[in-house]
């Protein structure tokens, strides 16, 4: 507030609301004031709003429009009449709310409201008119799939949970909704079916929720970092899709979502490592296609780990477990080579990060132009060259073909970092590296938890039905329980 503004107020009057706003938004562009009232200039109301954030034909129609009819039809009336006259339906918009707080009618206008003022001094009341403009619902870009739908969430978050409502006919979806964000002032959605998910989850999610104060949420890595139990472990904790479809399927399982107005997607909690490795696909195939592609999944998952490190210690340390026709071909591909085996494994690993960013990074023609010279042109090069051997790039080709097959971007991403320790291991100790490795890393796996969930559920907990459920697919007549690591009071889904 300004010296001279409150100068100008008498001593302990504080000032009228609409001075109030006008020194908020100083100096904003975007903030509108219109003064509306009869011809003859007696009474009138002053009307707020920010231009872009509300819809200007929805303003114009549902507001303007209807107030004037009504104030001049009213003549003069007095400020309290006035309000009394628009909370009861003097403007054809939707929700209304008096409002006597500056701060509180700031934030109505940031969220796409407009500002009634019958007097200077307030109170205000302020209509829901928020502009449509945004991007419109299309097909997925990540997540695609034959048989599912064919929508994917957008960046508004009124919109998402509108998708997620129309495959959840039921009240017993609940949504609660909260602001993050001391400058974004972002709206935060937590997702649940009452009587499905567990309470502690929803309860914990929400007081991790309140936890959060920062300034801005405006990646998912804002909300992911904040409230994850391990902030420091390299594997995803929450899981996160842009399907509606897989959103609501998660939800009937037990979990909880989470969504924020600015992002694409949904997270849901609690996540686990099987999770990671199923995709929505997986229920509308035959279960015995399905079973099998998970099986793959997993056995993806393994290679793509362990290939480097494997290849590095047994050419190293163990030559004799190769088969004698493979070990004299690679020694003739080695001969020329001036290059150690585990200094082509960890280029090549490296190469290929560079190449994955480079991909990502430039535009897609670019991008795929770029993919190509280096896989084909360099590498075939290289080979050519006799500064790589052909054994080492088909390991590594072998491995990244695996990970492009894990649903999981976030898991895939996880696992290149743990390639090169692995690899790192190998080239320390041989087999024995890989081994104590591998087991320093189980038994990190089976301390991390998601929400009370371990992260290796249900191998972790449960009988050989739910170890099952992680590797298979089941006969979805056969599949009546919920998972049991989930802890939702209501464990069965189907008669």
């Amino acid at each position: 507030m300004s010296t001279q503004q409150t100068s100008s107020s008498p001593a302990g009057t504080p000032p009228a609301l609409g001075t109030v706003l006008r020194e908020r938004f100083q100096d904003c562009m975007d903030f509108s004031a219109r003064q509306l009232g009869p011809a003859d200039g007696r009474g009138g109301v002053t009307l707020y709003w920010i231009d872009g954030l509300v819809s200007s034909r929805g303003l114009a129609e549902t507001v303007l429009h209807p107030l004037h009819a009504a104030l001049c039809a009213s003549g003069a009336p007095e400020a309290g009449a006035c309000v009394e006259a628009l909370l009861r339906g003097a403007v054809w918009a939707g929700p209304a709310q008096k409002r006597t707080d500056a701060e509180e009618v700031a934030q109505d206008l940031l969220h796409g409201c407009c500002a009634v003022l019958a007097s200077p001094a307030g109170p205000a009341v302020c209509f829901e008119v928020k502009s449509e403009d945004g991007r419109a619902v299309s097909q997925p870009t990540i997540e695609k799939t034959v048989k599912g739908g064919k929508d994917a969430f957008v960046e508004t978050l009124r919109t998402n949970t509108a998708l997620v409502r129309k495959r959840l006919r039921t009240p017993r979806l609940k949504l609660i909704q909260t602001v993050l964000g001391r400058k974004s002032g972002t709206d935060v959605a937590v997702l649940y079916i009452e009587g499905v998910a567990n309470p502690e989850t929803v309860t914990q999610l929400r007081q991790r929720l309140q936890g959060v104060d920062i300034d801005g949420v405006t990646a998912s890595g804002n909300l992911e970092q904040y409230l994850t139990d391990r902030p420091g472990c390299p594997f995803p904790q929450l899981l996160h899709t842009e399907r509606p479809d897989t959103f609501a399927s998660e939800l009937l399982a037990g979990r909880v979502g989470l969504m924020a107005d600015g992002l694409p997607l949904g997270f849901l909690l609690p996540a686990t490592l099987s999770a990671f490795l199923h995709v929505s696909e997986d229920r509308a195939q035959h279960w015995l296609a399905a079973s099998v592609l998970t099986l793959l999944r997993w056995f993806s998952l393994t290679v793509s780990l362990l290939l480097p490190a494997l290849f590095t210690a047994i050419v190293m340390y163990h030559q004799e477990m190769i088969p004698t026709p493979l070990l004299l071909s690679i020694i003739e591909a080695k001969q020329l080579v001036p290059y150690s085996e585990a200094f082509e494994i960890l280029g090549m690993l490296l190469a290929f990060e560079l190449l994955m960013e480079a991909g990502l990074r430039l535009p897609d023609p670019v991008g795929d132009t770029v993919s190509i010279i280096g896989a084909l042109i360099v590498g075939q090069s290289a080979v050519e060259a006799k500064v790589l051997s052909p054994i080492s790039v088909i390991v590594v080709a072998v491995t990244a073909i695996c990970g492009f097959t894990l649903p999981s971007r976030d898991l895939g991403a996880a696992l290149r970092l743990l390639r090169l320790g692995l690899v790192a291991a190998s080239i320390a100790l041989g087999l024995y590296g890989l081994c104590l490795a591998l087991a320093l890393l189980l038994w990190y796996l089976c301390t991390v938890e998601s929400f009370g969930v371990p992260y290796t559920a249900p191998m972790a907990e449960g009988g050989l039905a739910e170890i099952c459920k992680a590797f298979l697919r089941l006969p979805l007549p056969a599949d009546k329980l919920r998972e049991r690591a989930l802890r939702t009071p209501d464990r069965r889904n189907q008669k």
